[in-house]
């Protein structure tokens, strides 16, 4: 076609269009805006040309591309910033690159053939996620049964605007206007027209909250995309303290005792009143008052108190522990053989009490000593025991006196013997062995006990004394020593055995001798030596031989 006769053409044909119904197009932002010029229908087959054009602000109309079919490149008409960023496809389909909200206009495509002239119109919407869902302004606690700010939900950069709910720990929270207030709003870029969204939530707090997890909920296009906060302590001031006693029970006189007061509010409280006896004492930035070196007037009740809210009080009682033990005597004492010692206990205690006599190690009665020996001698502990507390006293008694022998024995040893003189003594004694100038061959003294040994070889019957002597006198005791023969004892013992047997069957031999010869004399009747001669030689000479 002439180009000189095109514009009488497209005059002529613009005032016989058909305008078709106007569709609806969803592009998304900054992505390319495809329009279909027909609902993607193929084009007539006598199309001529192709004109692109939209609908301005206020209402006029704007050239876009004109596109001949027997030309392969489009010709650009727009003259604002459409110029750089439309184009056409091989389908004749508008495109519109980095789409924004202001292309959200009305395109109408101009099919033109020699047939026909036809519109088709298309809305274009764009839309956009939001590119960020954050909450602002979150507070540090929630207070009880008190609107506070949990924070502000803030859904940027959306079209059409998002929508934000509220939930906790999984439940949806709606606004009462007691306890939950959601107050919401939304604000356009003038600049890209997008909107933003904002939520902030307040809440009032119960004591169980003190778990939960509130969340905030954005809505875009059916789509939830969730923020989560993390759990809040709840702030609430305290109902009722309490108050501990933390050292270790029972409580002894002498000992640290440390007092810690407590408030349930959230958080604890900090500072408190103390009340000792009475006495009121401010302790800050702390809950806990020590009581040093506790005496037993300390013994009572004890109260704290909240610092803020003196109403709000606990209390304990403190029993203090003790004992007091004398015993009448300490230390070391001396005392005399025979003598009489009383000990005096006495005792007073802030309650039931045990008391246990322990003499060197061992479990024993109370002692009472009306005579003293050597054997009351010892180490001795008086101990009183009650609920975790003991007290104890412990003297040593030491026995004096004059020895006392309490065993004076021998030991047989071949030919000598080891004599053994024992005795009790205090203080301690000497020896004295009544053989000469005879050394001991040992001596000991342990605890008392004198213990010496000496060796004798006896060359006859022998009597030995063992005397013991120290300052408060000398006691004596005598032993019976014979010798011992040579040779072992046991060969001894034999050799009297054989010549035992050896004498008994002599005397059995001439016994029975005497017997034939008496019982022959009686057969014979009575001789004299007269008639000696009458016998037999061998009866004779027995006879004469033994006397007969």
């Amino acid at each position: 076609m002439d180009p000189a006769v095109f514009p009488l053409v497209l005059l002529t044909c613009l005032t016989l269009f058909t305008v078709l119904e106007t569709q609806s197009i969803t592009a998304l932002y900054g992505e390319t805006i495809v329009i279909p010029c027909n609902g993607g229908n193929p084009p007539p087959e006598d199309l001529v040309f192709i004109k692109w054009i939209y609908k301005r602000d206020d209402g006029t109309t704007g050239d876009l591309l004109i596109k001949q079919i027997d030309s392969e490149q489009a010709t650009v008409q727009a003259i604002d910033e459409y110029a750089r960023r439309v184009s056409i496809s091989d389908t004749f389909s508008l495109l519109i690159s980095q789409a924004s909200l202001k292309d959200q206009k009305v395109f109408t495509c101009m099919l033109v053939s020699v047939s026909a002239n036809q519109e088709y119109s298309s809305n274009v919407i764009v839309q956009k996620a939001p590119s960020s869902v954050q909450i602002f302004d979150t507070s540090e606690a929630l207070q009880k049964d008190k609107l506070t700010i949990v924070g502000t939900c803030v859904v940027a950069d959306s079209n059409p605007a998002a929508d934000i709910s509220w939930k906790k720990s999984g439940n949806l929270l709606v606004s009462d206007g007691k306890a939950v207030v959601i107050s919401s709003s939304f604000k356009l870029n003038p600049a890209t027209g997008l909107s933003t969204t904002t939520s902030t939530l307040q809440y009032a707090a119960a004591k169980e909250d003190s778990d939960a997890v509130f969340t905030c909920i954005s809505t875009y296009n059916r789509t939830n995309k969730d923020v989560d906060l993390k759990p809040f302590p709840i702030y609430y001031p305290s109902e009722k303290a309490s108050l501990q006693i933390l050292s270790k029970e029972p409580i002894v006189e002498g000992s640290n005792v440390t007092l810690k007061c407590h408030g349930d509010g959230s958080p604890p409280p900090s500072s408190f009143f103390f009340y000792k006896k009475g006495v009121k004492e401010l302790v800050e930035n702390s809950n806990t008052y020590i009581l040093t070196s506790i005496g037993r007037d300390a013994a009572g009740e004890y109260k704290c108190s909240l610092a803020d809210d003196e109403k709000i009080m606990a209390s304990k009682h403190i029993v203090v522990n003790y004992i007091d033990l004398t015993v009448s005597l300490t230390g070391r004492t001396v005392k005399k053989l025979g003598d009489v010692l009383p000990v005096k206990t006495e005792m007073n205690t802030s309650g039931n009490a045990t008391v246990t006599w322990i003499k060197n190690g061992v479990k024993v009665k109370e002692p009472q000593f009306n005579s003293l020996t050597y054997a009351d001698a010892g180490v001795y502990i008086c101990k009183v025991s009650m609920s975790g507390l003991t007290e104890q006293r412990r003297f040593e008694l030491v026995v004096e006196g004059k020895p006392w022998i309490i065993n004076l024995r021998k030991h047989i040893m071949d030919r000598s013997q080891v004599l053994i003189c024992e005795a009790n003594a205090v203080p301690e004694p000497r020896f004295e062995w009544s053989i000469g100038s005879k050394t001991e061959d040992s001596f000991n003294y342990t605890d008392g006990k004198a213990v010496s040994k000496i060796t004798v070889v006896p060359e006859g019957n022998l009597t030995v004394s063992c005397t013991v002597t120290n300052s408060y006198g000398e006691d004596v005791k005598t032993i019976d020593l014979y010798p011992e023969p040579s040779g072992n004892s046991s060969d001894h013992i034999k050799l009297i055995a054989v010549g035992l047997v050896v004498g008994l069957v002599s005397l059995a031999a001439v016994a029975g001798l005497a017997f034939c010869l008496r019982r022959k004399s009686r057969r014979q009747g009575s001789w004299s030596t007269r008639e000696r001669n009458t016998g037999t030689p061998e009866e004779n000479e027995t006879l004469q031989h033994h006397n007969i």
